[in-house]
Formats: C-alpha cells, structure tokens, sequence
C-alpha cells in the first residue's frame, strides 16, 4: 500500500508541472499497488487543479480518486495524533504533511507518492517520487 499525495495529482494532470513527465512514470511503477489518501489530500488536490486548470479537470481528478484509491476517514483520534506531530516536528513539516504522516503510522505504510521534498525529513519514509 502507498500513500499518494497532492503534488502527485497536480504533476500528473498538469501537462505544464515541472514533475509531469517523473509522475507518469510514478504512475506506471503504482498501478498495480493499493492507493490511499486522506479527504484532506483529495481536498488540496481538487482545489489545486482547479485554480490551475479549471472545475472540469478538477471534478475528473475527484471521481478517479473516488473510484480507484482508498479514501481513509479520519477521527478525533488522527487529528489529535497530528497535531501533537506538528508540535514535534516544530514547523518544519506542514499540518497537511503530518495528517499523511499519522495515517501511514497507522497503517504500517513507509511509501509515498509526493514530490513535496519535505518527506525526505522523516526518518523512514521512503519518497517514490
């Protein structure tokens, strides 16, 4: 299973995205693998591509993470994890970031699929993109 995140999604519709070509062939290495992400990564995705390139595209990228990644519904619990997190990591990694970090601790998940280079911080984790 691995985690995919936000830049993913933007780099890979985003013809015009300095990573569109390397999330191409992130996206053949995935494709076969479980794919998760939190609302609040579907949420920054959507917003994102649809500043950028419209409500149409926006709304395509929504049903395809609807029907083909899992979606984890986040509680009390994780967000109150995350923000103790946020705390730890003073700063340095995004409340975004951290939601993505507690998720994969939950679920025993070391990959993800982002080109945010703030990952690389995390001990453990291992970047795909």
């Amino acid at each position: 299973m691995i985690l995919v995140d936000s830049t993913f999604f933007t780099a890979i519709v985003n013809k015009k995205d300095k990573w569109h070509n390397d999330s191409l062939k992130v996206a053949k290495k995935i494709v076969n693998n479980d794919k998760i992400v939190s609302n609040l990564i579907i949420s920054e995705s959507i917003t994102n591509i649809a500043s950028l390139l419209g409500d149409k595209i926006a709304k395509d990228v929504y049903y395809n993470i609807k029907d083909n990644y899992i979606i984890f519904e986040e509680n009390r619990q994780i967000y109150d994890n995350t923000i103790h997190m946020l705390l730890h990591y003073d700063g340095v990694l995004s409340y975004a970031d951290c939601l993505s970090l507690e998720i994969m601790r939950n679920l025993h998940i070391n990959e993800i699929a982002s080109f945010d280079t703030d990952f690389d911080k995390v001990k453990g984790i291992i970047r795909i993109c």
